[in-house]
């Protein structure tokens, strides 16, 4: 299978680069189908709605799950020593370097063994060499040092100890804004590119299909006797790393760290045993159900793990039934989930109406729900 068949044309106008005013003003694209079971989805309708009407498409008995997870601001900006230099002082010639070396961070994981250990992306990334140090803040708050090499381009850095490592990154960090979102981070980012629900710190990047829910709208969907549950997953650099591949299936995903309580697991058994739907918000929630399922030979058990489920079209599901989902880059890992979910010439041709009918695209932008 090509990664050109994901691809679909997308005018830059379109990708939101602010959020609403509200939440819950955002558009809704309602995909139906059928024969999904089988395999070969087809399209009943494709209806133009508002999120405000996403509580009446659910069906009593639902089982709606959330991602809880919280971003942090996982993006730092300071300089670089040189290679291996020693401490900066005006003695130092390395001081020259370090005034000029400026170098941006993006924290995408701590590393379990080590908690002053992250996995991160830099740039510019060819002149970042292991034992290189840097210095991250306007007063230089945290200080690392680089102390490998990823194979995905990535390094692994080790930072000094501070009293408090999370509350300097609130201090100094910026929210990790996506790339296609062509600004500096807002102060408003910080609560806008968050959950209403999110409580677990972890991911880099916000699970977008829930930056749509508001309390009112909770609300209505609890009113309504709507059951929900909660997993979390770290979104990290398995969500947004780009496929440099030919072949789809070539691709390797990296992992992320989840879990799942006794209690959301025990909810979502008792949702399929009683041939219940499970309804996901977001790809994170699909990929976390679905690889827990099949680890767990069908039934999910509570605990953690690192999911690296690359799931793509010939994938047949498991755990959920429907989806509701921001629209994804072209040819990238969340739209091939999309469309092994229904089909991928009925979702691009959703794709197609969206851009028609100028949808607002991406992390900030509208949603689309599939049954």
């Amino acid at each position: 299978m090509l990664v050109s068949e994901f691809d679909y044309h997308l005018p830059s106008e379109l990708i939101a680069q602010e959020p609403l005013p509200d939440r819950a003003g955002s558009r809704l694209l309602y995909l139906k189908t059928s024969g999904r079971e089988s395999g070969q989805p087809e399209i009943l309708s494709l209806e133009d709605r508002r999120f405000r009407d996403f509580p009446d498409l659910l069906r009593l008995g639902d089982l709606l799950v959330f991602n809880n997870t919280r971003v942090f601001p996982a993006r730092l900006y300071g300089q670089r020593a040189g290679m291996k230099a020693q401490p900066v002082s005006p003695r130092n010639p390395a001081a020259r370097d370090f005034l000029h070396g400026r170098v941006e961070g993006l924290l995408t994981r701590q590393v379990a063994q080590d908690p002053n250990e992250w996995e991160c992306l830099v740039r510019p990334g060819r002149k970042i060499g292991v034992g290189e140090c840097l210095f991250f803040g306007a007063k230089n708050e945290l200080h690392a040092e680089v102390v490998s090499r990823g194979s995905f381009g990535e390094r692994r850095i080790r930072f000094e100890p501070v009293p408090d490592f999370f509350a300097a990154l609130e201090q100094i960090g910026h929210v990790p804004l996506p790339p296609y979102i062509s600004r500096t981070d807002y102060a408003s980012d910080r609560e806008r590119y968050q959950t209403v629900y999110a409580r677990k710190r972890g991911s880099v990047a916000a699970p977008t299909a829930g930056l749509h829910f508001t309390p009112e709208i909770l609300n209505r969907i609890h009113r309504r006797g709507i059951e929900t549950a909660e997993i979390t997953l770290h979104v990290g650099l398995g969500t947004f790393q780009p496929v440099r591949t030919e072949h789809v299936e070539e691709h390797r995903l990296h992992s992320e760290a989840y879990s799942i309580s006794e209690d959301a697991a025990e909810k979502i058994n008792r949702a399929r045993k009683y041939n219940r739907r499970v309804v996901a918000v977001g790809t994170t929630t699909v990929r976390t159900l679905e690889y827990a399922a099949q680890k767990d030979g069908g039934t999910l058990q509570p605990g953690r793990g690192e999911a690296n489920l690359f799931i793509y079209p010939g994938y047949r599901f498991l755990m959920v039934q429907a989806l509701l989902t921001n629209f994804h880059l072209p040819q990238s890992t969340l739209l091939m989930l999309v469309c092994a979910f229904a089909g991928r010439e009925n979702v691009l041709r959703a794709y197609d109406h969206a851009v028609n009918e100028r949808y607002r695209f991406y992390s900030y932008g509208d949603c689309m729900f599939v049954e």
